[in-house]
């Protein structure tokens, strides 16, 4: 007897059918953020990776497709996300482990490995403020009451010496996120994503290093739609992101 499908997840493709991922129909899907986060985390093959909050691991797998060989670990609180982070590291052929907890309180497995890159899309709002989603894993996904300074801190201690801590976030967090970094890590870089030219960053990538010197560098942003207007139905992105979105490019901080 063949099994009837589940109706409450779909399978959808990202990165031009290199990563295939299964999400919940009504809960929490992942869009162009965390593959602009996967991007963005300059990992080399034979290094360890830690996402915080990796959802159905839609950043992980991502980067996976596009760096070989890498330690692919993540954090979640939900427990559903977290089953579904599992099942799409093992189909998608990648190495890792995806822990359940709390950023805020990380279980005791997490706290006894250290890893080369943390990477994060923490909640876009606080909690505190504007309105709660009808599903509970979207609303968790979109709003979260911990504070930006602890997935920092968590970040900062997981890193080891030199590692690297890479986040995404809307620019109006920026001041707060700005504040958590600058108190664990240095060498802090900002590189802001512009929609189209001449209008201003909704989103930004922030990175920081671990033991850091180096001053805080703003780096110019890259222009993800071409034309300074959205000009017909269906139009497309910049050749730049079209080989993110597509061809599993990188998005590297300039040198």
């Amino acid at each position: 007897m063949t099994a009837e499908p589940d109706v409450t997840l779909t399978q959808d493709h990202f990165l031009g059918g290199r990563v295939r991922l299964w999400q919940p129909v009504a809960g929490y899907r992942a869009g162009v953020d965390p593959v602009l986060l996967a991007a963005a985390c300059a990992a080399r093959s034979g290094q360890a990776v830690l996402e915080l909050g990796c959802g159905a691991g839609a950043a992980l797998c991502c980067l996976g497709a596009r760096v070989g060989g890498l330690r692919l670990d993540g954090l979640e609180i939900q427990p559903d996300y977290a089953a579904l982070a599992r099942r799409n590291l093992s189909e998608n052929a990648l190495t890792g482990t995806v822990f359940e907890g709390d950023v805020a309180v990380p279980p005791a497995a997490v706290r006894q490995v250290s890893y080369d890159h943390v990477i994060a899309n923490p909640p876009y709002f606080e909690a505190s403020k504007g309105l709660a989603a009808q599903d509970a894993g979207r609303d968790t996904g979109r709003a979260g009451a911990v504070p930006l300074a602890d997935w920092l801190g968590l970040a900062a201690r997981r890193l080891k010496p030199g590692g690297f801590a890479t986040v995404i976030q809307r620019v109006e967090r920026l001041p707060e996120l700005m504040a958590a970094f600058d108190a664990v890590l240095g060498s802090l870089e900002l590189m802001p994503l512009i929609p189209r030219e001449g209008r201003g960053p909704r989103l930004i990538l922030l990175r920081g290093r671990k033991d850091g010197r180096a001053p805080f560098r703003f780096h110019p942003g890259p222009i993800m739609h071409p034309g300074a207007a959205h000009g017909f139905d269906g139009e497309g992105y910049t050749l730049l992101f079209e080989a993110i979105f597509r061809d599993a490019a990188s998005l590297p901080f300039p040198e």
